[in-house]
């Protein structure tokens, strides 16, 4: 009987040692105190002031725009945070390390050579940093140009969202403008979507519309997905130009189309999507910015919340569960990891699944 017994329970113990564990996604604190400052060093450590838009290298360095402190950092793959590049005064000077300044920078790119790309979104700008830490001017001017000249190709205002390709042209979503521009590696600059009036309209590259859209990314087919955030919907960009609704569906006239509901396609909602990322999988990361939630939508384009209760707070574990303050900057690592950049709280978070 006793044989039995114990044969049984080694049995039950084995089954459960071979049976896959069901982890569930948790949220821990990346980078950051809490506290509105600049201070490197170990990242618990350390601080930020407003964080807004995030990249990570193929080393698993992460880069931080650090909007409010007009400074791009770098939380190493070590956990030691420090400053690439900007002085803290706002400013729009070129040069090496400190020597260079930005004005609110709110979106970041990294190249596989290790070359950063940065919105310098108050100073309509955008600025490439080497790997040295030397910021150079590639496109925009310091006077944005007027709703009259949408079609400049040499001003910007106020970009936000920003991406490089493998053929290492950089695409920005020209927030104010509502227009999506490319930047060739030979540094001209076109519209490639976007009629330079707020809208919602699908369509053929420049006959689309967008209202402030900001983030951007693409997957692996070479669609470009952009978060069109005053629309509340995720919208995307085939290889051939066509702009479809991917996610969200228009509002009626003279109704907003704010919310936080889940499911596929026009069935589900966002409140100000702020930020995109893709990993391997082709799966699109959203941080819903005003629903201080993160959500995930599958290649066949169903919506879920995976991160964030709903409520504003700083709360880490089980992902369900946890609380974010105004989550904008988005970025995925090899591994599937999602680093978020919690506008609010200061903080650098982590999705682990």
């Amino acid at each position: 009987m006793i044989r039995s017994q114990l044969f049984l329970l080694l049995f039950a113990l084995f089954v459960l040692s071979c049976t896959p564990k069901n982890n569930q996604p948790t949220v821990s604190t990346y980078a950051g105190n809490g506290n509105l400052a600049a201070e490197n060093g170990k990242a618990t450590d350390a601080s930020f002031a407003n964080p807004a838009g995030l990249a990570v290298d193929s080393n698993n360095n992460v880069y931080v725009a650090d909007a409010r402190n007009n400074q791009i950092r770098k939380i190493g793959a070590d956990g030691v945070v420090s400053t690439i590049a900007g002085s803290i005064i706002a400013g729009n000077a070129d040069g090496k390390g400190s020597k260079a300044s930005f004005f609110y920078p709110c979106a970041i790119a990294v190249d596989d050579k290790g070359v950063l790309y940065v919105t310098d979104t108050e100073n309509s700008l955008i600025r490439k940093i080497t790997p040295d830490g030397t910021v150079t001017t590639i496109a925009g001017a310091l006077t944005p140009i007027n709703r009259g000249n949408q079609q400049d190709n040499t001003r910007l205002d106020n970009p936000r969202g920003i991406l490089v390709d493998k053929q290492g042209n950089v695409i920005i979503s020209d927030w104010a403008k509502d227009v999506i521009r490319k930047i060739t590696p030979d540094g001209k600059m076109t519209i490639i979507a976007g009629t330079g009036e707020p809208g919602a309209k699908d369509g053929l590259g420049t006959a689309a519309s967008f209202y402030l859209p900001q983030g951007i990314a693409l997957d692996s087919k070479g669609n470009l997905f952009i978060a069109d955030t005053f629309n509340n919907m995720i919208r995307k960009m085939d290889p051939s130009g066509n702009v479809s609704t991917f996610a969200g569906k228009p509002a009626p006239r003279g109704k907003k189309n704010r919310g936080s509901k889940d499911g596929k396609g026009p069935a589900a909602s966002f409140s100000h999507p702020a930020s995109i990322a893709i990993d391997k999988s082709d799966n699109i990361y959203v941080a819903d910015d005003m629903n201080h939630k993160i959500r995930r939508i599958t290649p066949d384009g169903r919506v879920s919340t995976i991160a964030g209760s709903g409520q504003r707070g700083a709360d880490n574990g089980d992902a369900s569960k946890s609380t974010f303050f105004r989550p904008v900057g988005l970025a995925v690592d090899k591994a599937g990891n999602v680093y978020i950049a919690d506008f609010q709280n200061n903080l650098i978070r982590k999705l682990s699944f």
